[in-house]
Order: structure tokens, then C-alpha cells, then sequence
């Protein structure tokens, strides 16, 4: 995978990431490197909650 990907509706847009950005726990030190940034993880979480992902 070269890094890419599809843009969902569901994703935060920047101000919205830049509202939620405070509240959202960082990558505690220490522990094993995040293979995923936080705010995709968000974006992940968005997209399941709509789609329902049966």
C-alpha cells in the first residue's frame, strides 16, 4: 500500500479533528510505536458507526 486512500463523507474534517484533537489520549511513551494516527482512527470509528458495518 503506497499510502493512499479513500476519502469517506464520514471523515473529520480539520476543524472538526481540531476540535476533538484535545480530547483524545496521546500515544503513551514508552509502548509500541501507533501503526495508526489518532484521527484515523476517529475517521474508522465515524465510518462504522454510519455504515453499521454488519
Amino acid at each position: 500500500m503506497c499510502g493512499l486512500r479513500t476519502r469517506y463523507s464520514t471523515d473529520l474534517s480539520d476543524p472538526e479533528w481540531e476540535i476533538l484533537c484535545p480530547l483524545v489520549p496521546a500515544v503513551r511513551l514508552g509502548g509500541r510505536p501507533a501503526r495508526r494516527s489518532r484521527r484515523e482512527i476517529l475517521n474508522a470509528l465515524a465510518y462504522w458507526l454510519r455504515a453499521g458495518c454488519a
